[in-house]
């Protein structure tokens, strides 16, 4: 599931994106109206989590403007919980509202009561070969053993799932895994790779966990063994 974030508060932004990725979501994040509103009407997403007060452009006007090209679930936040303001961004079509402040936990129930009420939970169900991932359980198996995961390793597992048959750059996981710009010098991705391929394809014949020298790494069912 690929989220966008358009929060301009620093340190919401953060947590929310840093808590959405650990539930296994990949997420972008805005910082203001005029990138978001960008974000919106150019990336596939499957639901925006959508700030009013915004500078540059509102979140009102992103919302009018999202609406004339894509129906894409859309969960606003507010710091004033007024019933005129409820009823502006449901009248130009929000499908859920959330004052601030609030937990995160019913944010993420209530982007996950989006998913389903567009009809995508079954894509919160992935599987490779005998490997199976659920987002909504947070669980993860392979040829029907459970696959004991961290939360990272969980995140790490859903995107290569997610994104399965492309090869994904060590910038591009740890932007989305960790929430960090990638640095050459540090091995996080590395080891993290290292310990999920031991989970997931070490105890198995067939691998599922590829490294593309020079570019990054893949999952997919191929002949070879990973190099």
């Amino acid at each position: 599931m690929h989220l966008l974030v358009i929060e301009d508060e620093l340190k919401l932004g953060d947590y929310l994106r840093k808590g959405l990725i650990e539930s296994g979501f990949n997420v972008d994040l805005a910082r203001d109206g005029n990138e978001g509103l960008a974000m919106a009407l150019t990336g596939n997403y499957d639901v925006i989590v959508l700030d009013v007060m915004l500078p540059g452009i509102d979140g009102f006007k992103i919302l009018e403007l999202v609406r004339k090209s894509a129906a894409t679930p859309v969960l606003m936040l507010t710091a004033r919980d007024e019933v005129a303001d409820r009823v502006k961004g449901l009248e130009a079509g929000a499908d859920d509202y959330l004052a601030k402040p609030f937990a995160f936990t019913e944010l993420l129930a209530r982007v996950r009561a989006l998913l389903r009420r567009g009809s995508l939970q079954e894509s919160t169900r992935f599987t490779l070969a005998d490997l199976q991932l659920d987002l909504t359980t947070r669980r993860a198996n392979r040829g029907g053993k459970r696959l004991d995961l961290t939360a990272k390793e969980f995140a790490l597992l859903s995107l290569l799932l997610r994104r399965q048959g492309q090869v994904l750059s060590r910038a591009v996981l740890a932007d989305q895994v960790w929430g960090m710009n990638f640095d050459s010098e540090t091995n996080v991705v590395e080891v993290a790779v290292r310990r999920l391929r031991a989970k997931i394809d070490d105890p198995f014949n067939e691998k599922l966990l590829h490294t593309v020298r020079g570019m990054g790494y893949v999952l997919e069912q191929r002949d070879d063994d990973p190099l």
